[in-house]
């Protein structure tokens, strides 16, 4: 986030979000053909490779640089890794992964301190106290597509999504193969659309920026994505994902000694509602066991006479 948010000023959306996808898509297939991975894909494989590409691929990076032109780099990075949220409901009704109460209670968490990152302050004194005007819905429905943090909502909608779809397209394709495939068909549209609608996309481009951009491309897409959706066709998606809200951490971070960026007092409880959200999700099992644990010792504890 940090690394993008640091060159957009110098080029374009689509075609950084295209660039994070295309070359990277052909490092993780060169990857795949070293490691000997199998590269046969039946029809119904790239009818699934298509569709994870036009979801995760296009749509995820294509809102993900769109929202970054508008929103900074830490907030953007806590709005897209909202994303665990979605994927915990999905998959629990998909493949019946359990969430339990300690992760619901999570979940909850993380609705309210997505609402606190991505509503406006005043917004939310207002409807704190019961005055929050009419025209506030309309003006957030206007604006659904012109805030960043929207954008990022559903850039990470997107990634929820695709997240889910990895364990259909693996029925068909090796996971890290289909991978590779899917940046690389994700960043055609993405170039296509930068070449009708964006002009000097790379012209203005420091040697830094380059840096810059060929990080994001290989740390930030190639290396995680291959790794992400390796495990994300084996593991438990719920839990998988939950980890991706590790990140902001880093990314607010760096944001604040590298950008000299801020969050208000809100936003901040917002983080820390998220974190604390993805915690719970994350360790749900195992703090309802230790729960279990404690109100089993307390039913069998000898009750004593006085």
């Amino acid at each position: 986030m940090v690394a993008m948010k640091g060159v957009i000023p110098t080029t374009t959306p689509l075609f950084l979000a295209g660039l994070r996808l295309l070359p990277a898509g052909l490092l993780v297939l060169l990857a795949a053909l070293y490691l000997g991975r199998s590269q046969s894909i039946s029809w119904r494989g790239w009818l699934w490779i298509g569709a994870f590409a036009l979801v995760d691929g296009a749509l995820f990076q294509g809102f993900l640089a769109e929202g970054l032109m508008r929103t900074g780099a830490g907030l953007g990075s806590v709005m897209i890794d909202s994303q665990p949220l979605a994927v915990a409901i999905l998959a629990r009704f998909l493949f019946q992964e359990q969430v339990g109460p300690i992760g619901w209670l999570g979940l909850l968490m993380g609705l309210v301190g997505i609402a606190l990152l991505g509503l406006p302050d005043d917004w939310i004194f207002q409807l704190l106290q019961g005055q929050l005007p009419v025209s506030a819905a309309s003006s957030l429905v206007d604006g659904l597509l012109e805030h960043g943090e929207w954008l990022m909502l559903l850039a990470a909608l997107s990634m929820a999504v695709g997240t889910v779809m990895i364990r259909y397209v693996c029925r068909y394709v090796d996971p890290v193969v289909a991978t590779g495939w899917h940046m690389v068909l994700g960043g055609l549209p993405l170039f296509g659309l930068s070449a009708g609608f964006e002009s000097q996309p790379w012209q203005n481009v420091s040697a830094i920026g380059w840096l810059a951009i060929a990080y994001a491309t290989i740390f930030g897409s190639a290396i995680a994505y291959g790794i992400f959706f390796y495990l994300a066709a084996q593991g438990n998606l719920t839990s998988l994902s939950a980890l991706t809200f590790l990140t902001p951490v880093f990314a607010l971070l760096f944001s604040l000694i590298i950008l000299s960026e801020s969050l208000s007092s809100l936003q901040w409880i917002g983080v820390g509602l998220t974190l604390v959200s993805i915690y719970l999700i994350n360790q749900r099992e195992r703090l309802a066991a230790v729960f279990s644990k404690m109100s089993n010792l307390t039913d069998t504890k000898p009750s004593t006479d006085i």
